[in-house]
């Protein structure tokens, strides 16, 4: 599990943002790596994120907010990064609530399930699908749980799990941000990833 915590004006998350991806002049994937076996500009679905809370030391009603804010975040830089890759989060949540997809979940949001992840997928025409859970332990301490799954074996190519300490929205944003560009760089590398937080 890694950590982020602010330092400063949140220095070290910067320093950890800045080992992940290299300069920030850099183009995505310009650093010499093999290539994975998926097309660079294959599709991705981005899942909504859920909300967690039942093991917290005290539920609010403002806690759902930090999945939304994950949400945007994600899709937010996803969009920037990988442009028409991206597929209409609108299609990708309605599917998600689908009749067939809540069939396939059987019982739970289609977001948590894998098999409801890949039904999405390949009902979108889908190579990828990004999954992601905010869980509140404390006030000052949440998790953000982010899977990148490929479609057509369910393998999850990245599975990380962040702690996330201090003010909620600000770390959220930076872990959220943090993943969704090791998304990015691990699709346009056709799959191909390292051990966090070392780039190709």
């Amino acid at each position: 599990m890694r950590h982020l915590a602010p330092s400063g004006p949140l220095l070290s998350s910067l320093v950890l943002g800045a080992l992940v991806l290299g300069s920030p002049a850099e183009p995505l994937g310009a650093q010499a790596a093999p290539a994975g076996p998926e097309s660079p500009t294959a599709a991705v679905a981005a899942l909504g994120s859920v909300m967690y809370n039942d093991q917290a030391n005290m539920r609010e009603a403002t806690d759902s907010a930090m999945a939304t804010l994950a949400t945007q975040v994600l899709r937010t830089r996803l969009a920037e990064l990988l442009g028409p890759q991206l597929l209409d989060p609108m299609a990708t949540d309605s599917l998600a609530r689908s009749p067939e997809a809540l069939a396939v979940a059987a019982g739970v949001p289609c977001t948590t399930r894998l098999a409801c992840a890949q039904f999405v997928g390949r009902t979108q025409d889908a190579r990828w699908v990004v999954m992601t859970k905010v869980s509140k332990t404390s006030n000052l301490i949440w998790l953000l749980s982010a899977q990148l799954v490929r479609v057509s074996t369910g393998e999850l190519v990245l599975d990380d799990t962040t702690e996330l300490k201090g003010d909620p929205g600000t770390m959220i944003r930076v872990g959220t941000r943090i993943f969704a560009e090791r998304v990015a760089r691990t699709i346009k590398l056709g799959g191909y990833t390292t051990n966090f937080p070392e780039a190709p």
